[in-house]
């Protein structure tokens, strides 16, 4: 339910992958800061890394990128299912999870 938002590039605007978006909050429960005065550094390496390593394998970070769809038009929903995309959602969030996995198993080894 706290993610609805994330979905269509965030809210059907194109922008930041919204399976990414779930990832990093995976991370911040993993690595992220209690209090304001502790370092980010650590969470932010492994947000790094994982944009990186999802940025190399599919070429972009935001919907519209990924899609080739705005998903804030008529024509750009209509595409998105036309082209089943969907399927390249679900290998999004399946490649951010996967990586999630990793990176909380190289804190877990530290």
């Amino acid at each position: 339910m706290i993610a609805t938002g994330f979905c269509s590039g965030i809210a059907r605007t194109g922008g930041f992958c919204g399976a990414l978006s779930g990832a990093i909050m995976g991370l911040g429960l993993l690595t992220g800061r209690s209090a304001p005065h502790e370092s980010v550094d650590e969470n932010y390496e492994r947000v790094q890394k994982l944009l990186t390593e999802f940025e190399a394998k599919f070429g972009a970070i935001t919907c519209e990128e990924l899609t080739g769809c705005h998903l804030g038009t008529d024509e750009g929903q209509a595409k998105f299912r036309e082209t089943n995309q969907h399927t390249k959602c679900l290998e999004y969030a399946e490649f951010a999870t996967q990586m999630v996995i990793l990176l909380s198993e190289i804190k877990e080894h530290e």
